[in-house]
């Protein structure tokens, strides 16, 4: 079998254990391989396992979230879709975020240029919607970051939590909140 059948389970894999924790032995039981066929699919080891998984999320990415919100359309219904799709992603809430994860232990040194490149593409591409939407350049960086803030904060203490809720209602808040109009004041700050 190619070595891109063996992605989403890798994926999973970093997205609960991280670069550190996920160790041979459990890469070879999600996977179903032995150590030789991992080598075998993935000379450079587990770091050329983490580069296929995050050319992997980057492709999902661009394609669940990055391309939707760049259609025209309504700038809140672009960011229902983004949102919609990113619960789908973290399942509700119940799963960790795989570039949050990365950052953490020997990941950061690792992939941190990559993850950085991904979440600049995200909040670019919010921000281009609120644009849109009206809001000036600073404002809408400044929202789009508040967002990815709110998500990930949201889903962090979902689990720490194991309640949903918290995530759920970012989710169901957050595009209406990005897209309300700027008050003068706030422009001022930006």
């Amino acid at each position: 079998m190619p070595k891109e059948t063996y992605i989403p389970q890798l994926f999973q894999l970093f997205q609960q254990y991280g670069y550190d924790g996920a160790t041979l032995s459990k890469i070879a039981a999600a996977t179903g391989l032995g150590k030789a066929s991992l080598y075998h699919h993935f000379p450079g080891g587990k770091d050329d396992m983490v580069q296929s998984v995050l050319t992997y999320a980057e492709a999902w990415l661009t394609e669940n979230v990055l391309q939707p919100l760049a259609r025209p359309g309504n700038a809140q219904e672009r960011l229902r879709q983004m949102c919609d799709r990113i619960n789908e992603l973290y399942s509700g809430g119940t799963q960790p975020c795989l570039l949050a994860i990365l950052q953490a232990g020997t990941g950061r040194e690792l992939f941190h240029s990559q993850v950085k490149a991904l979440i600049e593409r995200w909040i670019a591409a919010i921000a281009t919607v609120l644009t849109e939407a009206g809001l000036d350049e600073a404002m809408a960086r400044q929202r789009s970051e508040e967002s990815l803030v709110a998500i990930q904060g949201g889903l962090m203490l979902s689990q720490a939590l194991d309640n949903v809720v918290p995530f759920q209602r970012v989710l169901q808040a957050l595009p209406e909140k990005a897209c309300r109009p700027a008050l003068v004041s706030q422009q001022k700050i930006a």
